[in-house]
């Protein structure tokens, strides 16, 4: 039979919903540290079956936000400085090689964005409107991700990145939040001269610079 021609608009996998739903519930705060996760539970208030809760937690797994112990359900991960230190080293390497590709190839309308992105986040932050501005970071972030064009790296940044994430909530309720907006101006300042290499370290350095007291 001829293949159709209507198109359709794709539809988000189940699994992905769940997955996207427990990450942001681990990222927010939801569902705390140490706090135990049985799948029939999560299925429950999700209103899935167990199957895409299980393959939810297993990538979460893999991307440490969560972690089985031996004889009891498997629980939200706490924010620990060795795994937040791998996330830094490998988050910080794929925005570095996103922003190095994308400076050549940035428009102006691009650096306009960013720099409406910025002060959207700047002004969450003046308003304490903490999701605000984790939410105008991320399209900051997102611009210079997309004009690369770089699948592998989007793809390990969506998986190392939630972890990252869990401590922006702390550092952009502090002081730590201005310095990011003044970051954020003069990586722009180093896109629009197209400066890629100094534009690279500092989108590294970005993620670098994230403190967070663990004890």
């Amino acid at each position: 039979m001829p293949i159709p021609t209507e198109t359709f608009a794709p539809r988000p996998l189940l699994r992905d919903t769940v997955l996207g739903r427990l990450r942001d519930a681990i990222v927010d705060g939801t569902l705390a540290p140490d706090e135990q996760l049985r799948d029939a539970e999560l299925a429950a208030w999700l209103g899935v079956s167990r199957t895409p809760v299980r393959e939810a937690l297993l990538e979460l797994s893999r991307a440490g936000l969560v972690h089985a112990v031996p004889g009891r359900s498997t629980v939200v991960s706490p924010i620990e400085p060795a795994v937040l230190r791998d996330a830094q080293a490998v988050v910080g390497a794929m925005h570095a090689l996103a922003v190095r590709t994308a400076v050549p190839r940035l428009t102006p309308a691009d650096l306009d964005a960013m720099r409406a992105a910025n002060e959207r986040f700047r002004a969450a932050r003046d308003a304490d409107d903490l999701d605000a501005a984790l939410t105008a970071d991320a399209d900051f972030h997102a611009i210079a991700l997309d004009r690369c064009g770089n699948a592998a790296a989007r793809a390990v940044i969506a998986q190392y990145e939630p972890v990252l994430h869990r401590a922006e909530r702390l550092r952009f309720g502090s002081a730590e939040g201005e310095q990011s907006a003044r970051r954020h101006e003069r990586l722009i300042e180093l896109c629009a001269a197209g400066d890629a290499d100094a534009a690279a370290r500092l989108a590294a350095q970005t993620w670098h610079s994230l403190h967070l007291d663990t004890a």
